[in-house]
């Protein structure tokens, strides 16, 4: 007899949005015990799963949720952790609506599992009742890896695993990349990067801030220092712009600056960090990732009457999140789609007084199915703002690769490697945003993963 599930899923609970839009406390609030009990009752654990397929980093699903229903926490942290190191992590960023819950059977005819509320869930219960990690017996080969965002941080944790004494080497004062800069507190809170990287740091691995190899230290040094091996995972830092007139104006921000304004110097713990830092009272955010609808949401949290998105596409082509752009429609973010900015216009002090747009139309479908933006002749509007954040991508910043001797990168400044992760320099691997360009943090942690399992392979090959 067939098992029969609800087709519809529990829904993680989310705080009002009259209340969250005025803080930085979390949105989401994680299932309690009951909630995840259901929802895990909903799987029907096939015996061939397609969901793992859908994960870049392959955990193994079916068998934590499995260990829910048996009651068992413990055992469901443990087999979650046998290929993810950040679950508290992905349970909360990660998009599993494109990818493991795409991929479940129960969309046939109804909803998907919520596998990343599960997850969430697990490492939340795992983290509140302490955790625990089995001494690990490192060896004496030492591997240096640059940079401590997902993708590092994957590397780190799989490598001392492998048996390696790993050090992590970051360029900033504190630890885990875009993880703690680029996401808002309301939506990836500092507490659970911290418990996070403290399980790695368990683990064996160790970390110095303050350090930029190729600078404070070269490659050489480390070498000397007895490094056989190195991960590059500096991640995407450098903002893109739209090199339009008026972009030079006080008020304009790039996303990276002003979310890195907000999280790493503490903004948003106002006004108990006095972090310099300008808010207009009308505030319009180009783009519409991820990174726009945070920096939308973010800026209303600090006192912004008017959040704008600008985008030059419509609702259905809109790259973020279904659920992020439901949490900004609901906290007030205005979308003002089909307008494409050409000029920022300002006073006579120099401060950003408006946004001059081309209205658009979507012409004929790109090679990836969108359909492409085209101008409408002689049809602008102007915005009367008086701030502006650029959201519209960022690439590899220079200042993590040009010092690096005999390091191949493209056009684009982006690191080359082989299929096996490895980079022009024997030795020397890397991964996530400094190879591929800004992705998710998932297919981030992903490149680490597989990056390690290459290093490990590297060293075995030395004898």
């Amino acid at each position: 007899m067939k098992k029969l599930v609800p087709l519809e899923r529990n829904e993680m609970p989310r705080r009002a949005p009259e209340e969250r839009k005025k803080d930085f406390i979390e949105v989401a609030q994680g299932y309690d015990d009951n909630q995840a009990l259901a929802e895990a009752n909903r799987c029907l654990n096939c015996k061939k799963p397609k969901c793992i397929e859908g994960c870049p980093v392959e955990t193994p699903i079916p068998r934590f949720i499995q260990a829910i229903r048996k009651g068992n926490l413990k055992e469901a942290a443990a087999i979650i952790k046998e290929k993810n190191s950040l679950p508290a992590v992905c349970g909360r960023v990660c998009p599993q609506e494109v990818q493991c819950e795409a991929n479940c059977i129960l969309n046939k005819k109804g909803e998907p599992v919520a596998i990343g509320a599960l997850e969430r869930y697990v490492a939340d219960k795992e983290r509140e009742s302490g955790i625990s990690v089995v001494k690990l017996e490192n060896s004496h080969k030492k591997i240096a890896v640059i940079g401590s965002g997902p993708a590092s941080l994957t590397a780190a944790a799989d490598l001392a695993l492998y048996g390696y004494k790993v050090t992590v080497f970051e360029a900033l004062h504190e630890l885990g990349g875009v993880l703690r800069y680029g996401i808002p507190e309301f939506r990836l809170p500092k507490a659970i990067v911290d418990a996070e990287i403290s399980y790695i740091k368990k683990l064996g691995v160790t970390f110095q801030t303050n350090v930029i190899v190729g600078v404070t230290v070269s490659l050489e040094d480390l070498k000397a220092q007895g490094y056989k091996a190195f991960f590059i995972g500096a991640g995407a830092g450098l903002p893109y712009f739209l090199g339009i007139p008026g972009e030079n104006l006080n008020g304009v921000y790039s996303a990276n600056e002003f979310l890195t304004r907000v999280n790493l110097m503490s903004a948003y713990k106002f006004p108990e960090v006095d972090t310099p830092i300008y808010v207009g009272e009308k505030v319009a955010v180009v783009g519409a990732g991820n990174v726009a609808m945070d920096s939308a949401r973010t800026a209303l949290r600090l006192g912004a009457k008017e959040a704008h998105i600008v985008y030059r596409r419509s609702r259905q082509e809109i790259p973020a999140r279904e659920e992020e752009v439901e949490n900004a429609e609901e906290e007030g973010v205005i979308f003002n789609l089909l307008r494409n900015p050409v000029e920022i216009l300002g006073d006579e002090n120099f401060k950003v007084k408006g946004l001059r747009c081309q209205k658009m139309q979507l012409g004929n479908e790109d090679k990836n199915g969108r359909r492409l933006p085209e101008p409408i002749d002689g049809e602008f509007d102007i915005f009367d703002v008086d701030m502006v954040i650029i959201a519209v991508g960022q690439g590899p910043n220079p200042l993590a690769t040009r010092n690096i001797k005999g390091l191949e990168t493209d056009k684009k400044g982006l690191v080359i490697t082989d299929e096996n992760n490895q980079t022009s320099i024997p030795g020397v691997f890397a991964g996530g945003d400094i190879v591929t360009g800004a992705a998710t943090v998932i297919k981030a942690m992903g490149a680490g993963k597989a990056a390690a399992k290459a290093i490990d392979e590297y060293i075995k090959s030395l004898g």
